[in-house]
């Protein structure tokens, strides 16, 4: 539309100015402001569609699980906890998009989310049973970390930061975010400590649990585009309703806790009183008998633990657990460690003796599965070294441990028919 003074925006009828170019059309001209508002409102009108497309059919928990136990060894009742909740998680998205002919007896029912806290020691798999997830479901997902939270206005990031990286795994899509999935890992670094006699503000613990409770709830959280300069900064809203939130932590010395709460309590004194038996009970049992109040004591506030109904423990790996974590998912460490050696054209093996051992002394360390890499890699380090160098072409090598033995035994073996080999020996403490 044009005027006395020039072209004006067909819409609002804002005049063109140097700092305010209008767009040009067949017939009118938009400004930059209408053309930002009718983005935001195409955005809302587009919400079912926009869902529409990645979710067609809800996945059943048995094909979740299916999937997890090809990556993830043991720790059924976390996987099936997990498998219900993504599943319940689609049932939401497709009872909103209307996309998958699923029917339910009352449309006017709001199914809410039931968040998930996972409890578990180091090294069970915590993590690798979420990142192996978001390969599975067809949603955003997002991986962030506790401990480089604080609360706002204070050094360090803001909770509303996992949105931002839920918006950027959604493609800048605002309605797709609004149905993706959070996993927030090391929240037991959040636990509130003790009060000191300063009166210091607690802004990476406490504080950050209270700033998470209305975004794991379910509010508006307005989000600034930071890739622009604050006067030109684009606002927008999202709504972390139905956004499932995950959250996990080994709680280290949560044990002593439970095993206060459980052990035989006894008041009487005197030489006739009973004496007391000391309890004793395995840490896979103490983690079993784990309750909210446990989750209390040990730190985390009560307004935090009740938005998170559903509380799934990690069992502590055995021998044999580490073993089969060695060999059989797709992605095993034996496995990796033949591949690096396929490179130089040598064949690795480990014998079944030699995979006990690495699990054992990988049960010493106490990191759970993440101990079985450090204890392979100090047994292969002299092997990795010498193999791609030595004048003599090596064609296997094979890893073994004698019960006469100290430590590991390495065969270089030069020919398959040559029953002399270069043996190699490590010690059990390396």
């Amino acid at each position: 539309m044009n005027d006395e003074t020039g072209l004006t925006c067909s819409f609002c009828g804002e005049v063109q100015a140097p700092d305010m170019p209008l767009i040009a059309g067949t017939s009118g001209h938009i400004c930059q402001s209408c053309v930002r508002l009718a983005s935001q409102v195409v955005s809302s009108w587009g919400r079912r569609q926009s869902v529409n497309n990645p979710i067609k059919k809800p996945p059943v928990p048995l094909v979740i699980k299916q999937a997890l136990d090809n990556y993830i060894i043991g720790q059924d009742d976390a996987k099936e906890a997990m498998s219900v909740a993504v599943y319940n998680h689609y049932k939401r998205l497709v009872a909103e998009s209307k996309t998958s002919g699923m029917e339910f007896s009352d449309n006017e029912i709001e199914v809410d989310k039931s968040n998930i806290l996972l409890i578990g020691p180091t090294g069970t798999g915590k993590t690798l049973l979420v990142s192996t997830l978001a390969k599975i479901v067809n949603v955003p997902f997002v991986i962030a970390d506790a401990t480089t939270m604080t609360q706002a206005g204070y050094v360090g990031e803001d909770v509303e930061s996992v949105l931002y990286r839920l918006v950027d795994a959604a493609d800048g899509n605002i309605a797709l975010a609004e149905w993706g999935i959070v996993y927030i890992d090391e929240i037991d670094k959040i636990a509130r400590r003790d009060e000191s006699a300063h009166g210091a503000r607690d802004i990476s613990g406490e504080g950050v649990q209270q700033a998470l409770l209305k975004l794991v709830e379910g509010t508006q959280v307005k989000l600034t585009d930071k890739s622009k300069r604050k006067e030109n900064a684009s606002e927008v809203m999202i709504d972390t309703r139905n956004i499932l939130f995950i959250v996990g932590g080994a709680f280290a010395g949560i044990e002593k806790i439970i095993t206060n709460r459980v052990s035989p309590k006894t008041t009487e004194i005197g030489f006739h009183a009973d004496p007391v038996v000391k309890f004793e009970q395995e840490q896979t049992e103490l983690i079993e008998e784990i309750t909210p109040d446990d989750l209390r004591y040990f730190g985390l506030i009560p307004e935090f633990i009740g938005r998170f109904p559903v509380i799934t423990k990690l069992m502590e790996l055995d021998e044999e657990a580490l073993v089969r974590i060695l060999k059989e998912p797709k992605n095993a460490l034996v496995r990796q460690y033949q591949k690096l050696f396929q490179y130089d054209e040598v064949e690795l093996e480990f014998t079944d003796s030699a995979l006990h051992a690495i699990s054992r002394q990988a049960l010493d360390r106490g990191t759970g599965a993440r101990g079985l890499r450090g204890v392979i890699e100090s047994i292969l380090q002299r092997s990795m070294f010498e193999i791609p160098s030595e004048d003599t072409k090596i064609s296997k090598c094979c890893i073994d441990i004698h019960e006469d033995s100290e430590g590991f035994v390495i065969d270089k073996i030069c020919d398959e028919n040559d029953e002399d080999t270069d043996k190699e020996k490590v010690s059990m403490s390396s």
